[in-house]
């Protein structure tokens, strides 16, 4: 037999939960009859009564269910993590609550974790959102693929299919203020991507908010590229060339006996301008050492306050 632990993060999915476990478990059937199931669901400090639904569904699936409820909402990166910490299958995959992501493609990719493949990518080649939504999800990964992590499938993801000899590194590492998903392409193993159209979500609204993305887009360019600290560095040097030619324009106006230019608006723009670009770059290099100072005092990622088997 072969175990196969579906790890499923929650916040505020209570009206998903009994969809959710209904569309997976039906989905069972698709798989070959030596796969064992575990079901994993991370409750992140969810406000509602995400709780009582997982509780119900245990309560009817009891030996397949198990839920991780931890103390405060931690984000859903570390909510998996805690998710892979408490999983005991052979293999591992992960699911939204929201069902956005088609439960049947963990069947083809099973196929793949067969061939010896450790990461199985289900990748985002569409989804069935809004115009602004893609665009901002487009450019997001396509600004990581280009200054970060060259080898990552164009588009999102976050229905991955992967060994546990992966979820050991990442749990092993306890990375904070990452990028989850980019962290297991970055251990470098080979995966295999597979295109599908992520579907409108039906039930629910989500919490995945602007102010997340935009952390979660600082994170993950911070967390694998040098790209910021370098781009100071070379928009430094050339206000200092520029400086430097306009001082020498100055000299040679002095030493041919032209009259120098009246320039005070000209001069507290070029004031306003360097304060601005040095107030941005110790704001970059502060996210920098932020980060290091997070990580140096070893915190918990998460906090579990009960684990009902």
């Amino acid at each position: 037999m072969t175990k196969l632990s579906i790890i499923v993060p929650c916040y505020y999915n209570e009206d998903n939960i009994p969809v959710t476990v209904g569309e997976l478990v039906s989905n069972e059937a698709n798989f070959p009859p030596e796969v064992e199931f575990e079901y994993v669901f991370v409750n992140d400090g969810s406000g509602d009564d995400t709780l009582g639904a997982l509780q119900r569904a245990q309560a009817q699936y009891h030996n397949r269910v198990r839920i991780v409820d931890l103390a405060g909402n931690v984000g859903s990166y570390n909510a998996i993590v805690a998710g892979m910490a408490h999983a005991t299958g052979e293999c591992m995959v992960i699911i939204t609550a929201d069902m956005q992501d088609p439960p049947a493609l963990m069947v083809q990719m099973y196929a793949y974790w067969q061939q010896g493949f450790k990461l199985i990518i289900g990748n985002r080649q569409d989804r069935e959102e809004t115009g602004l939504q893609q665009f901002l999800a487009r450019t997001f990964h396509v600004l990581m693929k280009k200054i970060a992590l060259p080898n990552i499938p164009d588009g999102g993801f976050d229905f991955v299919f992967f060994d546990r000899q992966v979820a050991e590194h990442i749990t092993g590492m306890q990375e904070r203020n990452s990028n989850l998903f980019y962290l297991m392409v970055w251990l470098g193993y080979p995966y295999v991507n597979i295109p599908y159209v992520r579907r409108k979500r039906e039930i629910g609204k989500s919490r995945w908010t602007l102010k997340k993305k935009a952390k979660l887009f600082i994170d993950s360019i911070l967390a694998f590229s040098f790209f910021p600290i370098r781009a100071i560095s070379v928009m430094g040097l050339g206000l200092g060339l520029a400086a430097f030619s306009y001082g020498l324009y100055i000299i040679g106006l002095r030493l041919f006996g032209s009259e120098e230019p009246e320039g005070w608006s000209a001069l507290m723009v070029v004031l306003l301008f360097v304060s601005a670009f040095q107030m941005t770059a110790l704001g970059i290099i502060g996210e920098y050492v932020w980060r290091g100072l997070d990580a140096a005092r070893q915190r918990p990622l998460y906090v579990v306050k009960e684990v009902y088997e």
